[in-house]
């Protein structure tokens, strides 16, 4: 332990370049958050119920599953800088692609614009991932990864700033009456048109101006020379997975990551339905998400100051049971407790996608660029997993208290489904630490 103290994390050469690497693990945290409370919007606006809304979420992280692949195979042919250049191409199309689906009112098209704009963040985490593990020594590179993302949060953050102040303030689809009753359940077919119309413009703007300042990061990428580690090209794509598939810490960080990241995008989804429930609307719902975000970040830094003494896998089995203590909480317990519950999970969550990450690609040398396409594509459990809550909200009607199920409103336990998720990343955790099999391989 004491040698490894002596290790630096992030040495003076390559400094640089992982400051610049690490700025964009806040963009796509933008991208993100910007993009959850669209759920809620969107049904409104649209009226839609709680599984079609849910598609936000299917077109938004089914697009990191479809392009992770594809986007490793070009990093491994062509370079880090030139599998960046393009992702933040893809990013700004998808953006910028707003403007028309907003003129064409059509719920698809921005479904369309999200799935392209996740191409663009699929090849910049499959991208960027590796490529801060490479920066250094192996025996820091969980550390180092969790430290970048660190900077995950603070994008994310400056998303839901947006959302709050720029759109969900803004939306007229989500104003009540004196009676706390929906407006816009009341107005005319002529009116409800004219407010769709502005409400889609109020989503739209501030996508259309984040596609322009992703175009401005693609020059600075573009005119910033950075190192780039030299790779072995020796062997087929096919030869690589198989060695990647041979080894079981690898094939279970994969379905891990999976499950840990279906339970944070239900979480952060849907805690504006659960806030609903409680008499608060989105707008002010953002709150609470803010502290969520606020505890991750706090969780994510106590994290990777942990990890100098605390093995990872302990690490992520303990704030793996320790989520399932707050979901728990979430489901059960009634009024604001139950939401501050909801909320706490988030410092919990905080080191699982790194962690995962990082003992996931332990000893996996030149393949690690395959291996971390295989991680990104398990972001897939944030497009699935929403959408099985989202049917779980529908069982009595598109409320959120239509029934209850096993004495709790269904809002309440449709949080059995991150539950299970936490469970299965507390057993990843354990089995790499305490089960007696070879792990490395299958």
């Amino acid at each position: 332990m004491d040698n490894n103290k002596k290790i630096p994390v992030v040495t003076k050469e390559v400094l640089l370049p992982f400051i610049l690497i690490t700025s964009l693990f806040a963009l796509w945290g933008f991208a993100n958050d910007i993009t959850n409370p669209m759920v809620s919007a969107f049904k409104k606006i649209l009226e839609l119920n709680n599984t079609q809304a849910s598609w936000v979420q299917m077109a938004f992280y089914g697009g990191y599953f479809t392009m992770a692949f594809p986007a490793a195979m070009f990093i491994k042919k062509y370079t880090y800088k030139k599998g960046i250049i393009l992702g933040l191409i893809l990013y700004s199309i998808g953006a910028l692609l707003f403007y028309p689906a907003a003129a064409y009112e059509e719920f698809g098209f921005f479904l369309a614009a999200l799935y392209i704009l996740t191409f663009g963040l699929a090849f910049l985490e499959t991208t960027a991932n590796p490529f801060i593990l490479s920066m250094g020594d192996e025996k820091t590179a969980t550390r180092r990864l969790n430290l970048a993302q660190a900077f995950n949060p603070i994008g994310a953050l400056t998303g839901l700033f947006i959302a709050q102040t720029f759109i969900l303030g803004s939306l007229q689809s989500d104003d009540l009456d004196e009676r706390g009753e929906a407006i816009y359940d009341t107005l005319s077919e002529t009116a409800k048109t004219a407010v769709k119309t502005s409400d889609l413009l109020v989503v739209r703007n501030p996508y259309v101006i984040l596609g322009l300042f992703v175009l401005v990061m693609l020059v600075l990428i573009v005119l910033v020379k950075m190192p780039e580690k030299k790779e072995n090209m020796n062997g087929s794509v096919s030869s690589a997975v198989k060695r990647l598939f041979k080894r079981r810490k690898f094939v279970e960080g994969v379905i891990a990551q999976m499950f840990y990241v279906g339970a944070q995008i239900m979480c952060w989804t849907y805690i504006y339905q659960y806030a609903e429930t409680l008499g608060i609307d989105n707008r002010s719902a953002v709150t609470y998400a803010y502290w969520a975000l606020i505890l991750f970040l706090t969780g994510r830094w106590i994290g990777t100051y942990l990890l100098k003494y605390v093995n990872s896998g302990d690490l992520l089995m303990y704030f793996a049971l320790g989520a399932m203590v707050f979901t728990l909480g979430a489901i059960f317990i009634p009024g604001m407790t139950g939401l501050y519950s909801l909320v706490g999970i988030s410092f919990c969550m905080s080191v699982m996608f790194p962690t995962i990450y990082g003992i996931a690609l332990e000893g996996v040398g030149d393949d690690s660029k395959f291996g971390a396409a295989f991680l990104v594509m398990a972001i897939v459990g944030g497009a699935i997993m929403p959408v099985l809550q989202g049917s779980i909200l529908d069982f009595g009607g598109s409320g959120y208290t239509d029934i209850e199920i096993l004495g709790v409103p269904e809002v309440n336990f449709s949080f059995v489904l991150p539950l299970i998720c936490f469970l299965v990343v507390a057993a990843y955790g354990y089995r790499t630490q305490y089960v007696h099999i070879d792990l490395h391989q299958v």
